[in-house]
């Protein structure tokens, strides 16, 4: 086996040691069009041979399929990987769509307790409230976790889409080891008041969706092309005219990759890797890689120095890109800021 391309990083101020990149794995079970288990497996296989130890997946994600695909895995590398799931959001089954978030500390409790069947573990690694409930105090659910820290059934928590102030509030009830948000050259907000207070806290920053969706890969196809059940048909920066708008922002990387001997997706990793040093705080992508092949490339950005020329180009790219995140905002920190 070869060496692994990602190095070791400590998951926050005194954390536990992950790879430099993770692998978000909800492509794996819905979302983005269909997705084979056999492809799955056999990119989780060269995400341990790179070095990416910290696996990241959800309740929600296939109701549950998505932890049960994972469970095998994680269980005969138990010693090396770094299980992360998340609790909250709620489904209707057999609905793609969601609108409530729960996050009172029965529902905790219970959502625990099937994760934990469903990946056939003991212990969760990292668990994440994967929104704040609005209706229930956030130290109420902190508290609720905490308690699961206490039993032994999670071992760190973290928090989804939560502003500063909400995460420093989180944090003096229980230690905050990760704070999972989308962040990427797109997608600049978190920037405002959550990335401070995570530096200033020693909470590691997890950053979702690096990659924007697909869009800064270069490769992204128009909506048109998009199957029936992908999930980016729903969301404003992948219809219309701001598709033709983000797409041509997308030029400005694969200038810069084209000057460094890198794919647009590697220049995009290689800014985020970058904002450790910027902003002083742990920062690791998860990038839904599905394919072997495109995870190697993902971690070898790792190792991407861009030039202070192709960081001046990639600057103001968030600044004009079209279209929101979601088509409803509310749940993101983005909303409360």
């Amino acid at each position: 086996m070869s060496a692994p391309l990602l190095p070791l990083v400590a998951l926050g101020t005194g954390g536990p040691p992950v790879g430099a990149q993770g692998l978000g794995c909800m492509g794996f079970s819905e979302f983005y069009g269909p997705s084979a288990q056999a492809q799955a497996r056999q990119t989780l296989r060269a995400a341990l041979d790179a070095g990416v130890t910290l696996l990241d997946t959800a309740d929600l994600y296939g109701d549950g399929a998505n932890e049960v695909l994972l469970g095998p895995f994680v269980r005969a590398h138990r010693e090396r990987v770094f299980l992360a799931t998340k609790f909250g959001i709620v489904r209707d089954p057999g609905r793609r769509t969601w609108d409530r978030v729960r996050g009172d500390r029965a529902y905790v409790r219970r959502c625990a307790e099937a994760s934990l069947k469903r990946l056939g573990i003991d212990t969760i690694d990292l668990y994440y409230a994967h929104r704040r409930d609005p209706s229930v105090p956030l130290e109420e659910t902190v508290g609720a976790m905490a308690e699961l820290v206490r039993e032994g059934k999670v071992r760190h928590l973290g928090l989804c889409e939560v502003t500063g102030p909400e995460l420093r509030a989180a944090h003096a009830v229980h230690p905050i080891t990760a704070l999972q948000s989308e962040w990427s050259l797109f997608s600049r907000d978190v920037e405002a008041s959550a990335v401070p207070a995570a530096a200033e806290l020693g909470v590691a920053f997890v950053a979702y969706s690096p990659l924007g969706r697909g869009l800064l890969t270069g490769a992204f196809p128009g909506s048109g092309e998009l199957s029936p059940g992908d999930a980016r048909l729903t969301m404003p920066r992948f219809t219309g005219e701001h598709a033709r708008t983000n797409a041509a922002l997308v030029e400005s990387v694969r200038a810069v990759a084209a000057d460094h001997a890198a794919t647009p997706a590697q220049v995009a990793l290689a800014w985020l890797h970058r904002q450790c040093l910027v902003h002083r705080l742990t920062v690791v992508p998860i990038p839904g890689s599905r394919r072997a092949a495109r995870l190697r490339e993902n971690a070898a950005a790792a190792a991407l120095t861009l030039s202070e020329a192709g960081l001046r180009a990639l600057e103001p790219l968030a600044a004009q890109v079209a279209g929101a995140r979601y088509a409803d905002m509310s749940s993101t920190a983005a909303a409360r800021e």
